[in-house]
């Protein structure tokens, strides 16, 4: 803008310079969940009606097995079943996106729900000669969380951080606190993200797995959103961390 008392000698100019990189992330975040719940919504408003055939359908595939005239046919039957189950966990993935999803919140220590669910992250990992090591902080305060969401967080990070990496990564879990938050964080040693793929994470069906329905990260965006929870990603060619970052009540 134009300064005062230039005189004969010319204008002066003085500058003002604001950071918008704040804005900006939120404004990216607001419309991430915005899409995300208008998904969940629509999941939410159909999922009974897809849901009913379904559950006729398999219902009459179990009793089809139970006959003996139809033991020939087992295998496919059985496959039928395990399509049908896929179709209907999926539609589950999909109401999971839902920002008004009720929550069954409670205090609850990060490091205790980790520890729970440890072994069987560990037997994930085993199957593929991959390896997971536990860094949680000592006397980390308790949250109000749901549980079983953070537990499906906690899954979809680690299992995708797993499935990046080679036989033989570790993949690290780690709790710590900072300025009043308590941050969980999933470390694993892959190959990074590809920097297309990154400004898209959180989107649903933005996947690079060929059989991936693309819902993992987006339902854990949405999870972390509903604890008011922030999510912060670093990656490289040595690997990706997730940072989740829960306020301290």
């Amino acid at each position: 803008m134009p300064m005062s008392g230039a005189g004969n000698y010319g204008a002066n100019y003085r500058s003002i310079i604001t950071d918008i990189t704040e804005r900006k992330f939120m404004e990216k975040e607001m419309s991430r969940m915005e899409r995300l719940n208008l998904i969940g919504e629509m999941a939410a408003g159909i999922a009974h009606e897809i849901r009913n055939p379904l559950t006729t359908v398999r219902g009459f595939l179990q009793s089809f097995m139970r006959k003996k005239e139809f033991a020939q046919f087992d295998s496919r039957l059985n496959l039928m079943i395990t399509e049908l189950d896929r179709a209907n966990s999926i539609i589950t993935e999909y109401l999971s996106l839902a920002r008004n999803k009720l929550l069954d919140q409670s205090l609850q220590n990060m490091n205790t729900i980790v520890q729970k669910l440890l072994p069987l992250l560990e037997s994930d990992a085993l199957l593929n000669e991959k390896w997971i090591v536990t860094k949680l902080a000592v006397d980390i305060p308790d949250l109000l969380l749901d549980a079983q969401e953070m537990r499906q967080l906690i899954l979809n990070f680690v299992r995708n951080g797993l499935e990046a990496m080679l036989p033989g990564g570790q993949l690290t879990i780690g709790t710590y606190a900072e300025a009043e938050q308590v941050v969980l964080y999933i470390q694993d040693q892959g190959i990074g993200i590809p920097q297309e793929i990154e400004q898209k994470l959180g989107t649903p069906f933005v996947t690079t797995k060929e059989n991936g329905t693309g819902l993992g990260l987006p339902i854990c965006f949405s999870i972390a959103n509903r604890h008011n929870a922030k999510i912060e990603v670093k990656t490289g060619d040595s690997g990706t961390t997730f940072m989740v970052k829960f306020p301290q009540p």
